[in-house]
């Protein structure tokens, strides 16, 4: 490592101009990343919903499908509207109540489920149909072509209406997100540090590091917008303290060392080895989430492991050369730190340190009690702003029509007229269906032959498949929409076990079927995982149980107070919050147990060792806490999209809980179980540690 310092010190003009010319092959990457905005596509492959939209696709020419409501219109306008719609590029069809019936036929013809299907006293009711995916390019410029064509007077609800108006509203807040993660955490460094210009350079080697991740996403095609509107300021807020450990390590290397090239070297050298440590700690955790189902955990868990990745070489070859082509500067700019010397306060904590382990056991109970009923949504719209035109349709579709999703049916072409009728009627008896409307239905002999349209047949039916259409009033992902869902596949496996139901409210309850699978999945992979890490770094079976406890503490306390609360949170971030939390924060326990361990085996009591510990390790603790606070707080307050407000408001109470766990009840752990831990821990000198009279 003491070679690879020298080679960095030497090389250091011609890394950071290699870096600054990266940054062009990166940006480019980037800017060629497709993001995509619909979760519900990231749900496995394999399952009914997902396949029956590949059907929809093939043979009917339908990825995606949006509801539209038209107030006041009369029915020849209306008429016209819709030759308007069908006119824009990505529209396949566009099905009205002229598609089942003559649009001339006397109301009292009709066949009075397609009237109230389409229509109120004031309103009626389209189903635009587009021949691109509901998160595809081509389906969310239409949706923006409709919106236009119809002068934004017509209410287009439906998930690809959700998706274009997150994508942008997300592509608008994102350059904010990181202005705010970095002047946050700027001011913040600036005051914990001793240099008001060392954090700026902090800053810049980090950002390129970001720039790299976010343009070698290229090689995955695109990123969800999730991990985009995150990875940047999320890896700002784990390896920040990569950059801090480099500067502290450089600072004492520089009182040893009259040469500053020297200095470097040496802390290149011993950093690499504290933060390579580090670091897999929080890949762990990282990679854990690519073991979800929900394909959402392993596109933002690559993504952001590959981020600690960069953050960790940026640390220890653009962030020197940086230091050593600026040190005039920043000797310069030199100042007293805000957090002072550690002297009083962990004497104090180690005096009085039972009082932190009843408090921790008399928050157990409320703290799991609070994790485990806090309240998770997964309709989408309750993400986004109420005032956004999708929410606002949806919200009008379910005032005027009693109708909160629309699903497809897809059946056997072959199917026989009677058995689709009698599948039907029966179908229309589940709880909250508004109404089903198919071929066979309307076309039984109720009216004339030469009143219904030619190109039914063709609408409705393709080579090997019937669509029918469903709508229900159940709000999506709620308890009795998703029962309704099961209720409806019951009934449509009886008449053709190969049937499918498709539309937002299935895969929603395909959704949260296959993450609440995946919470467990991932919880016990990142806990397996880093409890393995810590038992092999210390060669004991007793600290990884008491790190990773202490740790999921904190994690259950930042889960609770949501329940406490009364705030709701969307599903994404109960999955993968304590995931993140437990990877990024296990390593202030990590770095406090170290230092204990080296004290112990100084000779030291355990009082003396923890009392040391503590006041070495607080201000480095604190400064990477306070670090990943500042760069996700600020996103969490001024976030409009909940999905990212909560994940970032999660994760910033997360640091500073994790940190005052670490701080405060870590000691009194070493403390209680300090024998138990010098014995069983093979990195523990036992003999040293327990004095001379120690025996074996």
């Amino acid at each position: 490592m003491l070679h690879f310092g020298k080679f960095v010190v030497k090389f250091r003009h011609v890394i950071l101009i290699a870096a600054v010319l990266l940054l062009i092959p990166a940006a480019i990457g980037y800017i060629g990343t497709r993001v995509n905005y619909d979760l519900l596509y990231y749900l496995p492959d394999g399952i009914d919903t997902m396949d029956g939209q590949d059907i929809m696709m093939e043979d009917f020419g339908a990825g995606a499908f949006s509801m539209v409501v038209v107030e006041n219109m009369d029915y020849k306008n209306v008429a016209e509207l819709k030759k308007k719609i069908e006119g824009v590029d990505h529209v396949a069809k566009v099905l009205w109540y002229d598609s089942f019936v003559d649009i001339n036929i006397p109301v009292e013809m009709m066949p009075e489920k397609v009237y109230k299907a389409f229509n109120t006293e004031d309103s009626t009711l389209m189903m635009v149909i587009f021949d691109d995916t509901s998160s595809g390019d081509g389906t969310l410029q239409a949706i923006n072509d409709v919106r236009d064509v119809t002068e934004h007077q017509c209410f287009i609800s439906g998930i690809s209406a959700i998706v274009a108006d997150t994508k942008a509203l997300s592509e608008r807040e994102t350059p904010i997100y990181v202005v705010l993660a970095v002047a946050i955490s700027l001011i913040i460094m600036a005051l914990i540090m001793d240099s008001y210009l060392v954090p700026l350079f902090f800053l810049l080697s980090i950002g390129m590091a970001i720039v790299y991740n976010l343009g070698s996403n290229i090689v995955f095609g695109e990123i969800s917008y999730v991990t985009k509107a995150l990875a940047a300021v999320l890896q700002l807020g784990v390896t920040m303290d990569y950059s801090i450990f480099l500067w502290h390590s450089y600072e004492e290397q520089c009182k040893i060392h009259d040469d500053h090239l020297e200095a470097m070297a040496q802390a290149i050298a011993s950093t690499i080895v504290s933060v390579v440590g580090s670091s897999i700690t929080t890949i762990a955790g990282f990679v854990a989430l690519c073991f979800m189902s929900f394909t959402l955990g392993f596109d933002l868990g690559i993504v952001m492991a590959k981020g600690v990745i960069f953050g960790v070489i940026g640390c220890v070859t653009i962030l020197p050369s940086m230091i050593l082509i600026f040190d005039k500067a920043l000797k310069k700019t030199h100042h007293k730190p805000l957090i002072p010397t550690m002297v009083k306060l962990p004497k104090a904590i180690v005096k009085i340190y039972p009082v932190f382990l009843i408090l921790m056991l008399a928050l157990i109970a409320p703290a799991i009690y609070g994790y485990f009923n806090t309240n998770v949504y997964y309709d989408l719209t309750l993400s986004l702003p109420t005032d956004l035109e999708s929410v606002v349709a949806q919200n009008e579709l379910q005032r005027e029509y009693e109708l909160s999703s629309a699903n497809m049916i897809l059946v056997d072409r072959n199917m026989s007229a009677k058995s689709i009728i009698d599948m039907v009627e029966e179908m229309e008896k589940v709880d909250g269906v508004s109404d089903v409307l198919a071929m066979e239905e309307i076309t039984k002999g109720k009216i004339p032959e030469e009143f219904i349209p030619k190109d039914l047949m063709k609408e409705l039916k393709s080579d090997s498949h019937e669509m029918i259409i469903l709508t229900s009033e159940y709000k999506t992902g709620s308890d009795e929409a998703n029962a309704q869902c099961d209720a409806l596949e019951k009934i449509i496996k009886k008449y053709d076990p190969n049937g499918m139901l498709v539309g937002e409210a299935a895969c929603t309850r395909d959704l949260i079927n296959i993450t609440n699978d995946d919470f467990k999945r991932v919880s016990a992979v990142s806990i397996g995982a880093i409890f393995l890490i810590i038992a092999i770094l210390y060669l004991s079976p007793l600290l990884p149980v008491l790190l990773v406890a202490l740790i999921e503490f904190a994690i259950f306390v930042n889960m609770a107070i949501p329940c406490y609360t009364q705030t709701t949170l969307p599903f994404i971030a109960s999955i993968v919050i304590g995931t993140i939390q437990l990877g990024a924060t296990v390593d202030y326990a990590i770095l406090m147990t170290t230092r204990y361990r080296a004290e112990r085996n100084l000779g030291k009591d355990k009082k003396e060792a923890v009392t040391i510990t503590l006041t070495s390790s607080m201000p480095s603790i604190i400064a990477s806490a306070l670090s990943f606070f500042g760069s996700t707080f600020g996103v969490g307050i001024y976030s409009s999209i909940d999905m990212i407000s909560s994940l970032c408001i999660l994760m910033a109470r997360g640091a500073v809980i994790s940190m005052v766990s670490v701080i405060c009840i870590l000691p009194a752990m070493l403390m209680v179980f300090d024998k138990l831990i010098v014995k069983s821990s093979a990195t523990f000198k036992s003999k040293i540690a327990f004095g001379k009279k120690a025996v074996n």
